[in-house]
């Protein structure tokens, strides 16, 4: 078959309707830089309608595109990221003249947020368009599930100008807020390093010292004393003085019998007989562990100066402890600000989704969307949670219930603990484990009694 066919007289007649019907345009995402652009010409040809700008946001190139009201755009303008974001806003001052002008950005990252600084210095308003929305009106925009920068600019307009937008003023943050940031970042930065170093020396001790971790937990400041000092086993038990030592470094958290047992185990120990390098690593986990150790405690300290007196931080670090409060406000703000704690946990990434279609059922499960380091330490205040009497049998309950592991079930923890925490924080309530955790105790009762020893 030939490549460069006629077109019929009747191919013809349908293409024309075709164009007709379906208005083409070439290149419709051809991108232009934002130097190139006439804001005059523009401006002219749409005198004093209202126009909305759509932001695609990247590391180094960001695109915008106009929208006007009867639906036609604008093709894509190409500005480097951050150099000609000078250009960009002077461009959009001068289209503000007569005219309502709104910008629509994504949340992407902090890639942004100079651009968005530049808009408020100069009035103009930005709406906060959400990620997932516009990821899934790629389609429903051309009937073309393809994305890319230009044509992500256009959806995040049009988005904008059917309203599916929020707000988003630039606000700077206030001293107290900034330094509450910089303490719950370092206190996070610390906090891994010394859970990576905690998992190296478990490995290491188990190799070369397992006996050690059956006397001492390995995250036992004592211990880490012991492998920064001496290294390994063979030294600790040659040492005449390492009793001593011991008691001094142990205090009265360290028993004698401990104490005569971690020596007993150094002298005694069945480990496979580390060599110079193996040594030198632990000392180097250990002193690395014990240094981020004291930076944590260094960074709970401050975090405490700064929530004394504060309503909302006082009253969830009763419930969860005041460092995982503080995570909690920089990662999802004020809990005062939802306007109810269903939000307040949606924010968290812990409302429930599922994925079901036909006769396929799928499962529950969590979101986690939004802050991951904010459900981490919540993870943990649930397992610390779970520890005491009414919470512990709740929790027995949901597994003997459910049938999942343990895991499922301390996401359970966690869901009805955000509700708490945002009822306690935003409403002033007062935190009660057995209003919270008394339901399935009571139904699982009925069924089928449960004993518990707490």
């Amino acid at each position: 078959m030939p490549q460069n066919r006629r077109i019929t007289s009747g191919q013809g007649w349908l293409l024309n309707a075709m164009q007709e019907v379906i208005p083409m345009r070439s290149r419709a995402y051809g991108a232009i830089a934002v130097k190139q652009v006439d804001g005059r010409q523009i401006a002219g040809n749409h005198d004093r309608q209202d126009l909305v700008i759509g932001m695609d946001i990247g590391k180094y190139q960001m695109m915008a595109v106009g929208r006007w009201p009867d639906s036609t755009f604008e093709r894509p303008w190409r500005v480097l990221n951050p150099l000609e974001i000078p250009e960009l806003v002077g461009l959009l001052t001068e289209l503000c003249h007569g005219r309502r002008l709104v910008v629509g950005m994504e949340p992407s990252g902090t890639y942004g947020d100079a651009l968005r600084q530049a808009l408020h210095d100069v009035g103009i308003a930005v709406v906060r368009i959400g990620t997932k929305v516009s990821h899934d009106y790629a389609e429903v925009f051309d009937g073309v599930p393809s994305q890319h920068d230009g044509k992500d600019a256009a959806v995040v307009a049009e988005l904008t100008a059917l309203g599916k937008g929020k707000n988003w003023a630039y606000e700077s943050q206030d001293t107290w807020e900034q330094e509450l940031c910089y303490w719950v970042e370092r206190m996070a930065c610390y906090s891994r390093i010394q859970a990576m170093g905690l998992g190296s020396l478990e490995a290491l001790l188990g190799r070369h010292w397992p006996e050690a971790t059956r006397v001492l937990e390995v995250s036992s400041a004592t211990l880490l004393r012991v492998l920064e000092t001496y290294g390994g086993p063979a030294a600790l038990g040659a040492d005449p003085m390492a009793a001593s030592q011991l008691a001094r470094w142990g205090g009265r958290h360290l028993s004698a019998d401990k104490v005569q047992k971690l020596l007993a185990s150094a002298r005694d120990t069945v480990g496979v007989r580390p060599g110079e390098w193996d040594i030198r690593r632990l000392r180097e986990h250990a002193g690395r562990t014990r240094a981020a150790r004291h930076e944590v405690a260094g960074c709970k300290r401050h975090l405490q100066a700064l929530a004394k007196g504060h309503p909302v931080l006082e009253t969830q670090g009763k419930v969860v402890g005041l460092a995982t409060a503080c995570v909690l406000w920089v990662s999802v703000g004020d809990p005062r600000d939802y306007s109810c704690g269903r939000a307040y946990r949606k924010a968290l990434g812990l409302n429930l989704v599922e994925r079901s279609s036909g006769i396929h059922q799928g499962k529950l499960k969590i979101s986690k969307r939004g802050s991951p380091r904010a459900r981490q330490w919540l993870y943990l205040a649930s397992l610390r949670l779970v520890k005491q009497a009414g919470v512990q049998q709740w929790y027995e309950a949901k597994k003997a219930r459910d049938g999942h592991g343990a895991r499922r079930a301390v996401v359970a923890v966690m869901r009805k603990l955000a509700l708490a925490l945002y009822h306690v924080g935003a409403r002033g309530a007062e935190f009660n484990t057995r209003r919270l955790f008394a339901r399935i105790v009571a139904r699982k009762s009925r069924a089928q009694p449960v004993t518990t020893t707490v």
